[in-house]
């Protein structure tokens, strides 16, 4: 019932927190909406930080120490919260601080190159997730089995893409079509784009399962955390998709 595409989402999760659910203090959708935001400002807080180095030095060696920094803290932060999800609530604010330094620094990059591209990416990642979120909410679009096992599977088959292309560009194989401006490259980042904003339904949904299911209060920590993850996705992928077809103007 509460399985995701999401990796922070595991099938188990809610049956490995089910001692705690005899607390009156339980997860709402409410409370988890609201860490979420505050995630986001802690992402953004961070993000200016690197931002402004990267266009304020002479340089962008420090931005991009920091990018690598942030880059590295992250993933290695998000591992913890996803095998320990207790800790969520005092290591998401600082995995969103981590994200922030490397999407500022990741994003200067592109705007260097393409004007205006990064203003456009957040736009479109709010807009999506608004409008995906308003979908859930309304029930035009009802998270079923079927729908569910159908985003899972595409998720996993755009990360055996990744994990396949990475693979291949190491031993000295042409990865080139992954971002340049071809119909094939573009065709590939909107199949992606479309896959990772449908994961936001099941992270709605499983956030929603959280509240219904009467889970532990530290849970809003950890569904705001996964909600994340998926956004800072979305906003990467939206972000390369834009630079493609910049390039073709």
């Amino acid at each position: 019932m509460f399985n995701s595409s999401n990796p922070v989402f595991g099938r188990n999760i809610f049956e490995n927190t089910a001692r705690d659910f005899t607390s009156s203090n339980t997860m709402t959708v409410k409370g988890t909406m609201g860490k979420a935001l505050l995630m986001l400002a802690l992402v953004v807080l961070g993000a200016s930080y690197t931002w402004k180095m990267f266009f304020g030095l002479e340089t962008t060696n420090a931005a991009m120490g920091w990018m690598i920094g942030g880059a590295i803290g992250g993933l290695v932060t998000g591992l913890i919260i996803s095998f320990v999800p207790k800790t969520a609530s005092w290591l998401s604010p600082i995995y969103s601080i981590l994200q922030g330094l490397f999407l500022g620094a990741i994003s200067a990059v592109f705007e260097a190159q393409f004007h205006g591209i990064v203003i456009n990416a957040v736009g479109l990642t709010l807009a999506v997730a608004f409008l995906l979120f308003f979908i859930y909410r309304t029930g035009i679009i009802k998270v079923t089995d079927k729908l569910r096992v159908g985003i899972i599977a595409a998720t996993g088959a755009i990360a055996l893409f990744y994990l396949i292309t990475w693979i291949v560009s190491l031993f000295g194989g042409n990865t080139s079509f992954m971002m340049d401006s071809s119909a094939l490259s573009i065709g590939i980042s909107v199949v992606i784009v479309i896959v990772a904003a449908l994961n936001l339904l099941l992270d709605f949904d499983f956030i929603q399962k959280g509240e219904q299911a009467g889970a532990p209060k530290y849970m809003e920590w950890y569904g705001a955390f996964g909600l994340m993850v998926t956004l800072i996705w979305l906003y990467l992928e939206i972000l390369k998709l834009l630079a493609k077809l910049s390039r073709r103007d």
